[in-house]
């Protein structure tokens, strides 16, 4: 029996704990998204106050908790670049996964408080000034436009997909509240406001799903996208020097970084350092799986034989 264990694919270094290029860009991004963000939170506020909009009032919160979803992005990536110590010996990478479901969360929240909010003026209807309302929601548009842009142009990190998602709900709040200040100014009727509200809301949870459903599979230890175990399985079997393989636990960090075990029942007269050579490279090549443990087992494996014993 014998085991190897591949690090960074590379034989005798560590697992990476610094990130690639790709995190140090998405940290970028969400540092200068949650700035801007947080700063037209601050003026949507004020804009509200002094307009005594109350569309304005309510995308300034949304904008506020989106700042704050932000910087949670922000620091989650942030603290993934710390090294692995004694007690997290994969380092710091899951965070990202767990802020992206803390994320999904609030999206959820959001979801729901903007169905509450929809409900009740369209039974109350309220006033408001439509003029100041529309210069500063055209002004959350243009800002709302920029951060998403930053965010979501060809973004596949979960953690930013999800912080993407919470500037897509205020970008789509700023056109609901440019179109119920142009529509209260011409027409009166204030119930625009809260119909437009039912459409966010439908469009934002799809988005949350996809959000809560990708990092709670990944906090389940469930196998990333677009690693497949059974193609995995067959994949490693097809190796010369391979009789059976089994054991098989594939699961994700985070989405980029997915992690494998394995045993490997291999003939008496196959190479065993040629064949663990030759899975770590087709774990890392066809399925970019670049941190992997192989235990080689010749002859009947004892987990095997175990679990028949105890099995009732």
């Amino acid at each position: 029996m014998k085991s190897a264990e591949d690090r960074n694919g590379k034989p005798g270094s560590s697992f990476p704990s610094s990130p690639d290029g790709g995190e140090h860009r998405n940290q970028a991004v969400l540092g200068r998204a949650f700035v801007l963000i947080a700063g037209f939170a601050a003026v949507e506020i004020i804009g509200g106050i002094l307009s005594n909009s109350l569309t304005l009032l309510a995308d300034a919160g949304h904008m506020v908790l989106d700042a704050a979803a932000l910087g949670l992005a922000w620091g989650a990536l942030r603290l993934s670049r710390r090294p692995a110590t004694a007690r997290l010996t994969y380092g710091h990478h899951r965070v990202q996964v767990l802020a992206a479901f803390l994320n999904g969360l609030a999206l959820a929240l959001l979801v729901l408080w903007i169905l509450k909010e929809a409900f009740e003026r369209f039974m109350a209807p309220q006033a408001m000034a439509p003029l100041p309302a529309l210069i500063v929601a055209t002004i959350g548009l243009i800002v709302n436009l920029i951060a998403y842009r930053w965010l979501g142009h060809g973004n596949d990190n979960i953690n930013v997909q999800a912080a993407a998602l919470h500037v897509l709900g205020d970008l789509l709040g700023s056109l609901a509240a440019i179109t119920a200040a142009l529509t209260v100014h011409f027409t009166g009727w204030t119930r625009v406001d809260p119909l437009l509200a039912l459409v966010i809301a439908a469009i934002l949870t799809r988005g949350t799903w996809r959000v809560l459903k990708g990092s709670g599979h990944l906090l389940l230890q469930g196998a990333p996208n677009p690693v497949s175990t059974d193609d995995l399985r067959a994949a490693l079997a097809a190796t010369p020097g391979v009789i059976d393989v089994h054991q098989l636990h594939v699961w994700g960090l985070t989405a980029e970084r997915p992690v494998a075990t394995l045993h490997a029942h291999i003939a008496d007269e196959a190479d065993g350092q040629g064949v663990t050579a030759a899975l770590k490279t087709t774990l890392r090549e066809k399925f970019g799986v670049a941190h992997s443990t192989i235990q080689l087992e010749r002859g009947e494996c004892p987990d095997r034989t175990l679990a028949r014993s105890i099995r009732p």
